[in-house]
């Protein structure tokens, strides 16, 4: 066993991490991932901006913006936000209950491989005929009719990543609610974990409509289905139903755990408790249940009557409500804190004006008759993206800066976060609050050049200038990121303010996390027992004893290589001129049912520990004495 701890060579790192199913693995490769979606999506927006810095330019062709507006938007959504949050799920919400691993480990590799290689497919449109240019929305109307390959890699790439997303969904309610620790009742649990599981049980219910509406889509793109053709007597407007069923929901499933990830720093450079923790969960729950209520406000202007739009547009006003309720939480968690102005703290701080900017303009939006001045201008794109890079964005950043030494037991570097921090923010509200006027003056969204003396001149200026610093904020941050790798051991509760049982684990985290399963005596268990001297910071519900762990498994790459494989015969299989195609379609499904095939009859028990094998991991993790 003591092969666990030691150093292994490139290759065997590599086979390591193909065939893990380890949940701590799987975050930093989620990590990974997501931060390589984020810098394309990043220079797809950039070039889009270069583009609109002034007027009559011709930096990129107009089909070549639709491009990049569409896979942009694709990308940053489904592809770089999703994936980043589930690297902070994968990481923490099994050490925040106490658990030993996800219940379904082997499902947990899959998600991750199916979500890779859709998006890793979606990309290649690039490089294979053109990318999809409907617009990430992709509605049906323009969809139906846009030639070349470019919708198929759309709808082909979002089925296989959709379909990882679903299972690693699953995979987290069911870990929350079977898996805490004694003790860790649902009261008890930190608010990342309960926004984890809000956001899990909306994946659950947002992905299926998407899922049905890009099968429809398929088969009216592949076989002339006909579902969305209204000349052939289908409806159009259905796309846009199914699509902004997932689609709203789809803001609450990212922007819940960015909520709970500034509920962990919050308290933590406040030194004290969450103000309002049971309002806080009632809030959370709400939310999760009204983003249900409120999808047709993206449809105020396509003609659904009065009733709907008034039905619709009192459910979005609601929705306010336990979102300031969050806030108002937050600010009272501050006041009177003893506060640390760290780089997390920072991030927090400017996150709460960046949200209510954009939770403000979004009410403006529930307002249907206002909705129809402003709908498809820069207002538009104004308001999403304060929501998006002031909320999503910013808790990314300061959730890196909190947990990296969780992630790799290092900290980044404070000095470097700080300026990143003000590069960053101050390029963001300089890129956007300008939009918002734009849209006001007239500007419409998704267009690729304007002519001279609207007026729109100096503002796109102004935004592009931003939009560079916000590209320079990102490099320092991946800048710090590497520098990180020379720096020292960060150890246990690096911060010395780490309140939830994450941070009562020894450094490196063995691959089993807890020797022994911890017992919960309270919210912010690690904080009440450091104030009672426990040095361990935890109190054990049993003896130390054999630990149950799952065996690696090359198979959920296997089963993701063959639906990858088998995406590109569906591609061709309507051109007449490519026979070849249906033989790679049943090829890669064949690999991916006889990777079913062969899970299915392998009896895999996994593997126990015993005691003194632990014992031993220990000493050579933590030296003598194991983890005291």
């Amino acid at each position: 066993m003591s092969s666990y701890t030691q150093k292994k060579g490139f290759g065997a790192t590599v086979w390591d991490y193909i065939t893990t199913v380890d949940h701590k693995k799987l975050a930093v490769m989620y990590l990974l991932a997501g931060t390589l979606f984020f810098a394309i999506a990043g220079f797809e927006a950039l070039l889009m901006r270069i583009q609109l810095m002034k007027p009559n330019n011709d930096f990129v062709s107009a089909g070549f913006f639709n491009e990049l507006l569409t896979m942009h938007g694709t990308t940053m959504l489904f592809l770089a936000a999703t994936p980043l949050l589930f690297a902070f799920m994968n990481m923490l919400v099994p050490l925040q209950i106490g658990a030993r691993d996800v219940a379904f480990p082997f499902l947990n590799s899959l998600g991750f491989w199916l979500f890779f290689l859709g998006a890793v497919f979606l990309h290649l449109s690039f490089f294979m005929g053109g990318a999809p240019d409907a617009g990430w929305t992709s509605y049906a109307s323009l969809s139906l009719y846009s030639p070349g390959h470019g919708i198929d890699f759309y709808v082909l790439g979002l089925q296989i990543s959709g379909a990882g997303t679903l299972i690693s969904g699953l995979n987290f309610i069911v870990t929350i609610i079977t898996m805490r620790a004694p003790g860790m009742t649902f009261m008890r649990m930190p608010l990342f974990t309960w926004t984890a599981l809000v956001s899990s049980a909306l994946i659950l219910f947002a992905f299926p409509p998407l899922t049905i509406g890009l099968l429809m889509m398929l088969f009216d793109r592949m076989f002339g289905g006909n579902f969305f053709d209204h000349t052939m007597g289908g409806n159009t407007v259905i796309w846009e139903h199914l699509f902004w069923i997932f689609g709203h929901p789809e803001v609450y499933i990212l922007v819940l755990p960015a909520f709970g990830l500034f509920s962990e720093i919050i308290p933590t450079f406040s030194r004290k408790r969450l103000f309002g923790y049971s309002s806080m969960v009632f809030a959370t729950i709400l939310i999760g249940f009204l983003g249900f209520m409120v999808w047709a406000h993206h449809m105020f202007t396509v003609g659904l009557g009065p009733t709907a739009n008034a039905i619709f547009a009192v459910a979005t006003m609601a929705i306010a409500v336990p979102t300031g309720m969050k806030v108002f939480n937050w600010i009272l968690t501050i006041w009177g804190g003893s506060i640390k102005v760290t780089t997390p703290m920072l991030y927090a701080l400017g996150f709460i004006p960046s949200f209510v900017a954009g939770g403000v303009t979004g009410v403006m939006q529930a307002s249907a008759p206002l909705d129809y001045q402003l709908h498809d201008s820069y207002f538009i794109v104004a308001h999403f993206h304060y929501v998006i890079v002031g909320g999503i964005v910013t808790a990314l950043f300061g959730s890196a800066h909190f947990y990296w030494p969780i992630f790799f037991n290092r900290m980044l570097n404070e000095t470097l976060g700080k300026w990143t921090f003000w590069v960053f923010f101050i390029g963001f509200h300089l890129t956007f609050f300008v939009q918002h006027f734009l849209g006001l003056m007239g500007m419409p969204r998704r267009v690729f050049t304007y002519m001279e003396g609207q007026g729109w001149d100096q503002f796109n200026y102004i935004s592009t200038i931003g939009a560079l610093m916000m590209g320079v904020g990102v490099i320092m941050m991946v800048i710090n990121c590497l520098m990180s790798i020379k720096g020292k051991p960060a150890g246990r509760d690096p911060w010395g303010d780490g309140r939830t049982l994450e941070w009562a684990i020894p450094q490196p985290i063995p691959f089993y996390n807890f020797r022994q399963t911890p017992l919960v005596r309270g919210l912010d268990p690690y904080w009440i027992e450091k104030q009672e001297g426990n040095k361990e910071g935890m109190t054990y519900a049993e003896p130390i004893g054999d630990i149950h762990m799952p065996n690696n498994s090359a198979i959920p790459f296997v089963i993701s290589l063959g639906m990858f494989i088998a995406a590109f015969g569906a591609l061709y299989n309507p051109d007449a001129d490519k026979p070849w195609s249906i033989y790679i379609l049943i090829g890669g499904l064949a690999i991916t049912f006889g990777a079913m095939i062969v899970r299915s009859i392998k009896d895999d028990h996994g593997f126990h520990l015993h005691k003194e094998e632990i014992l031993e991991i220990e000493e050579q993790l933590y030296g003598k004495g194991g983890n005291k």
